[in-house]
Formats: structure tokens, sequence, C-alpha cells
């Protein structure tokens, strides 16, 4: 077998250019590779936005001859599932395949377990998937190409650790780019299948086979690396490297499925936010609709994690269908894939989801039904959604908030320590925005141009540490034409590869400089709120403050010098200071006060800049004084009618979309006690919430329902402002508003 393949050092990249993302640049001779673009052709793309509801079947080996198919038929009919995926080779073949290695299920004899149940679903009326697994393989594969197989660091082959009896495979050589590819295409010409989809297709960790070590040779003229710093610069080649053969292997995979049926696509498992290993602009470009595989919440997650997918694809992906995988068990480390999940739980998760954009697909682990408590559960919410799913193809978000994320951040800036650099202040900023009922999106800093932006007034940037000086531009651009931006700590103090800058890349936009020295974990330091002295009233991001003189300040700061000779600033940072022995617990006097905030207007344009790690702060600590200066920072940014806004108590993630003759509010209920630590026990409903919507110029509302209640609602309108009370809510309520001439 060939040590390389022409298809992993080829010149083409799966990255954009740095200025808009990632930029995928040899070491070996310093040029940057330009992405080549997959658009979607018309005739492959026609049928990828009609499924609604989707179903999965994740066959176990024993499944042929012992699962019952009339029943999942039925199920599937019942449920008005427009689309399936189901297991069709790769690790386990469940079709009599011919690919030499292809191992078959021992159960299978002379049946076809998947071409019966593909039948089946076409008489359905459904589109077809086939599933396929890569990451895994027998001995026999082993003994044939054991330079297929995964290597560890220390130049071991790697057994998988749930079953030793398989190997893992190495997803960057011939196993994928020549095995896979004949499964794949022999699947399409058996079955013509509408797609295929390919589970942990992207490996299993770093793999240091005799391939990978030659290929990224080839690429980088380096040795792979011993270390997962982002500034090492073989560790940087190999974030390039790797995302390049992936999307190789995609384009690969996609091309060979069409030259069989042109109507067909590779659709990867693959996309995210800011630490998804795969760019996501080029997914956007590449994907003609992509499936968010998380599957439920464990540990400390929100469940407003499900609807932040959503926004986390459409950023990348635009208004092409979207759908998000639940999981009928519980999502947990242990791994029970057997489990039944709660049934509010599956409720809340699906209902965020659906709210922000994603399309329901279902996935059961073993077709044999087990545990059937999560059958009538799926059951309701699937023919809710068939019954009012005019109200869900959704056309348009009117958020006028956008939250930036950035993968090349992550990547670069914050390597290992990622998830506390990187992912936490967003996550903080998200559970502000949801207390503060703000309709919001989210937004890839690989698509900060004029055509991506237009739609947002406010784009909030939590610690995008790491900017290209186009992108910096692209950001002052976006407020000289009027448009607002707050921003946090490190924000443009490092340049796309994550390597400090001397000053901000938005100093000018932030009226500050930075004074040399990053600051943390300041314990004990506080911000004094100050009354500005020229009209001794307290500025609006002080609002709710009126009987503060004091609060919390973030744990980590930059020291900043601001450029204006004199400036107000309503924060200012009282430095820590002893918080043992009791005694010694007092502020010492200072001369100079250096401010907590930057606040400045240029036009329509307002900037807000938070100098400490505000957002990661909240979401470590959940403070309330962080959270209504987040609001407020925001709301003082915007500076306008919000498209909706709901008053009442209680949590409620809030969205609002356009239709084709309509448009809808969703409100999903997360007043919980067990919002922040699932799954839920019971659901806890809301009462009294008094909602306003601004309805979009030269439409008529003819007439407003509650799609859960499942009955009209009376309105009010004046000058386009839509109000209305919803009396309670359960799990998610749906205000849909009906146009007419």
């Amino acid at each position: 077998m060939r040590s390389s393949r022409r298809s992993f050092i080829k010149q083409a990249s799966g990255f954009a250019a740095c200025a808009t993302g990632f930029n995928v640049t040899s070491a070996a001779n310093g040029s940057s590779i330009s992405p080549a673009k997959d658009p979607v052709d018309e005739i492959s793309a026609a049928w990828y936005d009609r499924p609604m509801r989707w179903a999965q079947l994740a066959f176990v080996e024993d499944d042929p001859g012992n699962y019952d198919l009339s029943f999942w038929l039925d199920y599937f009919k019942r449920i008005h599932a427009d689309a399936a995926c189901l297991s069709a080779g790769g690790v386990v073949a469940f079709y009599p395949t011919v690919v030499p290695l292809h191992y078959r299920s021992r159960w299978l004899g002379t049946m076809d377990t998947f071409g019966e149940i593909v039948a089946g679903c076409r008489k359905l009326g459904m589109n077809v998937i086939a599933r396929t697994d890569s990451h895994a393989c027998h001995q026999d594969v082993y003994d044939a190409h054991p330079d297929w197989i995964a290597v560890n660091e220390n130049g071991n082959k790697r057994r998988h650790a749930s079953d030793p009896e398989y190997w893992l495979t190495c997803a960057l050589g011939p196993y994928n780019f020549d095995f896979m590819t004949s499964v794949h295409q022999e699947i399409m010409r058996m079955y013509r299948v509408d797609g295929i989809f390919t589970n942990r297709w992207a490996g299993s960790g770093m793999c240091y086979c005799q391939h990978c070590q030659k290929n990224f040779r080839d690429f980088s003229g380096l040795d792979l690396p011993r270390t997962l710093n982002p500034q090492d610069a073989s560790r940087r080649q190999y974030i390039l490297w790797n995302q390049k053969v992936l999307f190789d292997l995609w384009r690969l995979w996609n091309e060979k499925i069409r030259e069989i049926n042109p109507q067909a696509s590779y659709i990867a498992n693959a996309g995210g936010g800011a630490l998804s290993a795969l760019d996501m602009k080029t997914i956007g470009e590449m994907a003609p609709t992509l499936f968010a595989d998380r599957q439920g919440r464990t540990a400390l997650m929100a469940p407003w994690a499900n609807g932040k997918n959503g926004k986390e694809y459409r950023a990348a992906m635009g208004q092409k269908a979207i759908v998000g995988i639940f999981s009928v068990g519980i999502e947990d480390k242990n791994r029970w894939k057997d489990s039944v999940q709660s049934p509010d739980e599956t409720r809340l998760w699906v209902a965020d989801g659906i709210a922000q954009g994603l399309r329901p697909w279902f996935t059961k682990f073993n077709a044999k039904v087990i545990d059937r408590r999560w059958l009538p559960v799926v059951e309701e919410i699937y023919q809710w959604h068939f019954a009012n799913q005019d109200y869900l193809r959704n056309r348009k978000n009117f958020a006028r908030v956008g939250v930036v994320y950035s993968q090349q951040t992550a990547s670069f800036y914050g390597g290992e320590g990622a998830k506390s650099l990187v992912d936490d202040p967003a996550l903080g900023f998200y559970q502000a925005l949801i207390e503060a009922r703000v309709p919001f999106e989210m937004v890839h800093d690989g698509l900060l141009d004029r055509d991506h932006t237009a739609q947002f007034r406010t784009l909030i940037f939590p610690n995008i540490a790491a900017l290209s000086d186009l992108q910096c531009q692209q950001i002052r651009d976006f407020v000289a034409a009027g448009g607002s931006v707050v921003a946090t700590y490190e924000t443009s103090l490092h340049d796309e590869w994550g390597v400090r800058r001397s000053d901000f890349g938005l100093a000018s936009l932030f009226g500050a400089s930075f004074a040399g020295r990053v600051q943390g974990p300041m314990l004990n330091s506080y911000l004094s709120l100050k009354k500005d002295p020229a009209t001794d009233k307290y500025h609006p991001l002080l609002k709710g403050f009126e009987d503060s003189t004091r609060i919390v300040n973030p744990t980590n700061q930059v020291d900043i010098k601001p450029l204006a000779q004199t400036v107000f600033s309503p924060l200012e940072i009282v430095p820590s200071y002893p918080d043992l022995p009791m005694e010694a617990v007092f502020p010492p006097p200072v001369s100079t006060h250096n401010p907590g905030v930057i606040l400045s207007e240029s036009g329509r344009g307002r900037v807000v800049y938070f100098p400490g790690d505000i957002d990661r702060t909240f979401w470590e600590v959940l403070d309330v004084d962080h959270a209504k200066l987040l609001r407020n920072a925001v709301l003082w940014a915007t500076d306008e009618v919000a498209p909706v806004t709901v008053e009442g108590q209680g949590v409620l993630d809030i969205s609002i979309w356009g239709q084709k003759n309509s448009m809808t509010v969703h409100l999903v209920n997360l007043t919980n006690p067990m919002m922040m630590k699932g799954p839920v026990r019971e659901i806890i409903p809301v009462a009294n919430q008094h909602v306003r919507i601004q309805i979009p110029d030269g439409s008529h509302v003819t007439r407003a329902k509650l799609l859960v209640a499942g009955r009209p609602v009376p309105f009010t309108s004046n000058h386009g402002l839509i109000a209305l009370d919803v009396p309670s809510i359960a799990v998610h309520e749906v205000i849909a508003l009906d146009f007419g001439v």
C-alpha cells in the first residue's frame, strides 16, 4: 500500500483566507493555499430542505433477524418522519457487501437488513441516507494492512478502549481514502441513497503512523508535534494540515458519491462552535445541509446549549436546513447507550433546538426496543411539529444582536486552555443574554463582511483575542456604518495566529491602548460605580445600580491606557487587597483610578470595551451584578426598539422568525431548579408573559395564535407593534402571526 497519497499534498485547502478565518500555510514554502469552493448545485440541493423530521436507527451487530422491521416502519409513519439515517457499513456491514475486508454482521446470513429498511422507508416517501462508521476495524484488517491502524506517540498501534477486539483506524490514511471510499461507492451503487453520513470519520486523536509522519513532513517539512502548544511551529502546522486532509477526504467521498448519484452527497458529521476542529466557514461552503450531533446535555450544561448549536451552525450555513440530533437516552461519560432519558428533559432539549431553527432528529442505538418509555415522548413532539410545520420553515431570523465566535482564537490563542479562555466567556455572555431576554444570533469571525453582518445593530466579542488586520478593519467598518460593538478582555490583542500584538488591533475603536500587562487572577478586587461629574447622573450602563457603590471586579484584567487625555468611566477598578488577616481587609489609598470600562460613540455607532473578563467570570460565579452590566452594555450599545420584548417572571429563551406568510416568536421556558444541571424532573410553568412584537414594514397581521396551546390569542396593533399576553408556558410556546393583505 502506498505510504502517501496525492490528495494529501495537493495544493488545495479546506481553510478560508486568514483574514476571514483560518489560513493554511505550509511552513516549507510559506505560501497560502486558497480553498476550493464546493457550491451546491441545483440538482443536488433539491431534496435537502424538504425533510422536517428525522429518524435514526443505529444498528448493533445482532439486530439482523432480531428486530421488528414492521414496528419501526409503522412508528416512522405515525410520527410523520420524512427522512431516515440508517446504519449500512464500515465497522460492520448490514448488507451483502463484496468489498474485501468489509466485515459482515455475523447475524446477517443471506439477509439484507439495510436494504429491507431502506425499501420500507422509500415506500413511506422518506428520504434516506446511509450511516457508515470508519473509526474501528477487526483483526483481519490489521493483519492485512497494519499500516491502516492508528499509532500513538510511543509508536504502539492502538486498540479500541471500549472493545479491545477492535483496532482504531487512522482517519488520515489509506483506510479512509481507499477502503472507505470503496465502501461508500458500493452502498451508493446498490441503493442510490440520498447521502452518506459517517460517524467518527475524523479520527480518534493524533496518529503517528507511517502515513501521517510522511505526509505531514511533505506538507510542512517538520516532524509531527509532541505538544499541544499552538505557538509551537509544528503544532501550528499540524492544526492546518489535519484540517486540509479531512477536507480533502470530504471532497473525495463527495466526488465519488456524486459520480454514481448526482442528487446525493457526502454529509460529514462535523461542525460546531469555537472549540470545533474543522473550520465552519469552509463547512458552510461545502455542506448542502448539516446535522448538529449534540445529543443531550451532561454535567454543568444549560438546556439552551442545544439552541446554541443551531445558532453556531447557522452562522456558517445561512438558511440551509440544519438538523439537531438528540438521543432518546442519557448522554454521559459513562456511555449508557441503552438508557432512556427523562421525558421532560427530552422535551426541553428538543424544544430549545426547534426554537433556534433546528429540525429534530432522534437517534436510537440498537433497533431492538428495550425500554419503551421514550416512544410516546418523541411521538408527541413529532406530531406537534408536523401539525405546525408551515410555521417552522423559517426564512429569516430577526435578531439584531450577534455574538461572535472564533475557531482561530480557540486554536491559536486558547490551545489547551481554550475551554476557559475562549468557550467560557462565550457561555457567560450567552447566559446573560438569555436572562436579559434579548434575542440574538451567533456570528462566525470568518464572516464579518457586510453581507453577513448587515442584519445586526450590535456585535458582541467575548474575548475574541485572535483577529487578523483585515478582520479588525471589518469591525471598524461595521461601526463606521452605524453598528455597535461590545468587547471584553483581550479581544484583538493577538493576531490570527495567536501572537500577541504590541497593542490592540482595535485600539482606536476601543479608545484605549494596551499598557503592557495582563493581570490575574485578581483576588478581592472591585469596581467602584461613579456618576458622571458633568451631569451628576449615572450612565445607562449602571441602570439598576443606583443604590450601589461597589461591585466585584472580574478576576482577570488587561492593563490599559485611555487614548483620550480625559475620559470618564462609570466604573473604576479597585485593585486587589488582602483578604486575610481580617484586620488588613481594606483597600489602600491609590492616586490613579484605572477604568473598568471604556464607552464611546461615533455617529450612530457605540462601543463598549471591558478590559476585564467579565463574561468568563460571570459564567464561573453567576454574579447577578455582572449579568446586569452585560445586559445594560448590550441595550445601551444597541439603542433601538427590540424586535420582540417579553415581560414577566422566569427564564426564557426567545427567538423571532419570519416564514413565507407569517412570523413566529418562540418562548422556551428554562425556569427550573435543574436548569444548570440536568436532567429536569418536572416542568415548572411560568404565567402571564406580556409580549410586544415589531412586524416588518408593509405587513398586516390578520390572526395571532398560540401553537402549543392550540388556540387563537387576542392582540392589539399600533403602528407596526403587536401586543398580546401569553397566559402560561410549560416547556415551549410559539406565537404565530399570520400576514394578509
